[in-house]
């Protein structure tokens, strides 16, 4: 009999205690990752690369179409690069503000179908 006690002070405990977790620690552990996976998608890309090598001859022609053709092959590359990074960062800001928002949503809902079932 006391061992079912203990499992139901347990999830007792456990559901009073995990929205504490999701704003404090499971907030900042969910910031890390974001901004991990941001930071792993930059070096992934590689756009500050791209940027400081913007002058730089490809494969080491130095003629004036050689500059050229590097050049604008250089500023394609960044531009798109930096529209994807743009859309990445956009999506794991989206994932985050569903973090946030998700425990509200639930018990919204659940508030919502026990009126529905007491009424």
């Amino acid at each position: 009999m006391s061992f079912f006690k203990l499992i139901l002070l347990d999830t007792i405990v456990d559901a009073l205690y995990s929205p504490i977790w999701w704003y404090s620690r499971g907030l900042v552990l969910a910031l890390k990752w974001v901004f991990g996976a941001i930071v792993g998608m930059q070096n992934f890309l590689g756009i500050d690369i791209w940027v400081k090598n913007l002058f730089t001859p490809m494969y080491g022609q130095r003629d004036w179409q050689g500059k050229i053709i590097s050049f604008l092959m250089r500023v394609f590359q960044i531009i798109f690069r930096s529209l994807a990074f743009l859309a990445i960062s956009a999506f794991y800001f989206i994932l985050f503000l569903f973090y946030l928002i998700l425990p509200v949503v639930i018990l919204y809902f659940i508030f919502l179908h026990f009126t529905a079932f007491v009424a």
